[in-house]
């Protein structure tokens, strides 16, 4: 009797289980084990969404510092200007939420690692995988001059609205 209870004392007896039924059970503890499972890829659609995190807040940066350089200006039309790309600003401020509120909900953490001269690291955790990207400092000029763009011709075509209402 004391052999039936040696581990777990299930499978020392074979007048309380079968073979069969022991293989059975071993499948299935192994089938519904807790292990690690292969990870996900990055998606397409991700990866974008951490460009965006780390891109707009550099565009917002550039149009508040060229609103600060339009109130200070001489021009003739700086309130108009400045009022603009507060706007502007607000719209970029309020993408910057929608993207954190986005990564947050997906568990996406980016991190900067470390800079250089001519590039950027970025490391972040997804899905429980932790990998790294880097950006180049041109390609975030350029990327992030497109954005401020989209958001120009966006509030122009929203203006050029307005006036043909009245």
């Amino acid at each position: 009797m004391s052999k039936k209870l040696e581990g777990n004392g299930l499978w020392e007896s074979s007048r309380m289980m079968l073979p069969q039924h022991k293989e059975q059970s071993l499948a299935l503890s192994i089938h519904n084990d807790t292990s690690p499972k292969p990870q996900e890829p990055l998606t397409r659609k991700e990866m974008d969404m951490m460009r965006e995190y780390i891109l707009l807040p550099v565009a917002l940066h550039i149009v508040e510092k060229k609103i600060l350089e339009v109130e200070m200006s001489p021009q003739m039309l700086k309130l108009l200007y400045s009022t603009a790309a507060k706007v502007l600003a607000n719209h970029i401020r309020e993408d910057i939420q929608k993207s954190k509120k986005v990564l947050f909900e997906r568990s996406i953490r980016v991190f900067e690692d470390s800079k250089s001269d001519s590039e950027l690291t970025y490391r972040y955790i997804c899905r429980g995988m932790e990998d790294q990207f880097v950006m180049t400092k041109d390609y975030m000029r350029a990327e992030v001059s497109v954005r401020i763009g989209r958001y120009v011709r966006s509030l122009a075509t929203v203006m050029k609205e307005t006036a043909t209402q009245k």
